[in-house]
């Protein structure tokens, strides 16, 4: 198992991992979960796939994507578009409701939005725990090395079950709301403890 974060800078040191990320993407998200999302030649994106943007993939040694995860600064902005939580808040997305935060959503260098994250259904169930582990890890890593203390999740609600296996301390920024059938809650990820 291998962890790469890819940027717009490196994605063509790493072959066909980007596209490979987004077909998984779409299998998820759009195959599995039937949300209704762009896609395009079987990859899933949205607005929020741009240059500021950074993706945690957790691969085989063939590129086989296992889990992944994008993070995006919440100071980014590309036209009316910040970040996914912010701009649901702002009531720019129809699909997430704008009452999900307690407070105004947070605009800071420190913070990143964590959007995205998944385990591959074709992970076994056996392997699905060691997989979750290595993915937080590495966006873990990979937050701090862009200056990220904190980041911002929309998580299924279940997450108090499983944040101290994977070692990070989560808060609630918001109430459980149910999307699409299922409780989510926005979460705040904290890394600052690990930050060197």
């Amino acid at each position: 198992m291998q962890t790469t974060t890819l940027s717009f800078a490196n994605l063509h040191n790493h072959g066909e991992l980007f596209a490979n990320m987004l077909r998984a993407r779409r299998e998820l998200f759009i195959v599995h979960n039937k949300w209704n999302l762009p896609e395009a030649l079987g990859m899933e994106y949205d607005q929020y796939d741009t240059p500021a943007s950074r993706w945690v993939v957790v691969h085989d040694e063939l590129g086989q994507v296992l889990a992944g995860n994008r993070l995006t600064p919440t100071t980014a902005r590309c036209g009316i578009y910040s970040y996914m939580i912010r701009d649901a808040q702002r009531g720019l997305l129809d699909t997430i409701p704008s009452n999900l935060l307690y407070e105004e959503a947070p605009v800071a260098e420190n913070i990143w939005e964590s959007s995205r994250l998944f385990v591959s259904h074709s992970v076994p169930a056996s392997m699905r725990r060691r997989v979750h582990a290595t993915l937080i890890a590495e966006l873990g890593r990979a937050a701090r090395e862009l200056g990220a203390s904190y980041c911002l999740t929309l998580l299924a609600a279940n997450w108090p079950r499983w944040s101290k296996r994977v070692g990070v301390e989560m808060k609630a920024m918001g109430p459980v709301l149910t999307i699409d059938g299922v409780e989510n809650q926005v979460v705040a990820m904290d890394f600052s403890s690990n930050l060197h």
